[in-house]
């Protein structure tokens, strides 16, 4: 995107992205299904990369739900491989991190995660935890309904040592206690490979976002679809429910 049309547009504060397309990808050039999560990976590098350097100040990216346990063992195998790998470089790319300025969060049980991923997750996000220019949520075994369960099992717990009064129980109190808590919704959702569904991403937080659906799969997802994504975002009227 040119610095002409940066200073013409307002951008999303919050960006998320369901990063779907990866097995096709890979189906339709005679590889395996793990070749296409290996390209998709270099495309979540390349995109989250490039929306700090625009200056979004928060992107979740959809990485694995907690459906997609279903899978075939070794394709859930290859997925956690490609997990470990990306967790450990991002750890060693510290300084490229920091002068990024990139903070990374974990959105989604921690529970069921292999341990030596969650410790990896547990370094990166406190070695990232004074980052300020964007905050990267790693949606991982994330489940929209899921979240709001967990939100919900939370103020049970508050309540019933009586540190929230059920009557007065908002939508505020129910969105700080999202894995998402203290963040802004997000303003465009972006979709790939040709779905025309949220599949439980963001199910809460999505109320009011824009959406963005495309043909192309993930692994093929450039900055120039980023782009064109943001200025057909900047052209929505956002009403909220008003006129």
């Amino acid at each position: 995107m040119t610095q002409e049309q940066l200073s013409s547009i307002i951008l999303p504060k919050h960006i998320g992205i369901i990063m779907d397309g990866n097995g096709r990808w890979a189906t339709r050039r005679g590889l395996e299904r793990s070749e296409g999560h290996k390209a998709g990976a270099n495309a979540f590098r390349r995109i989250c990369d490039y929306g700090a350097d625009l200056g979004i100040e928060y992107m979740t990216f959809y990485a694995f739900s907690t459906e997609n346990w279903r899978r075939p063992p070794k394709e859930v195998a290859a997925i956690m491989k490609l997990f470990r790998d990306y967790l450990e470089e991002a750890n060693e790319r510290e300084k490229e991190n920091e002068s990024r300025g990139l903070r990374f969060h974990l959105i989604g049980e921690r529970k069921g995660l292999p341990s030596d991923i969650i410790s990896r997750l547990d370094t990166l996000e406190k070695n990232s935890a004074d980052k300020k220019v964007m905050t990267v949520n790693l949606a991982i075994n994330y489940g929209g309904r899921d979240e709001i369960v967990h939100a919900f099992r939370e103020l049970a717990r508050k309540a019933k040592n009586g540190a929230v009064n059920p009557d007065k129980i908002t939508e505020e109190d129910i969105a700080d206690n999202l894995f998402t808590a203290g963040q802004p919704d997000p303003d465009l959702i972006i979709r790939p490979s040709g779905e025309y569904r949220l599949s439980n991403f963001m199910t809460w937080q999505s109320a009011y976002s824009e959406f963005w659906f495309s043909d192309i799969l993930w692994p093929d997802f450039t900055t120039d679809d980023l782009d064109r994504a943001i200025l057909d975002y900047c052209h929505r009227n956002r009403r909220f429910g008003g006129v």
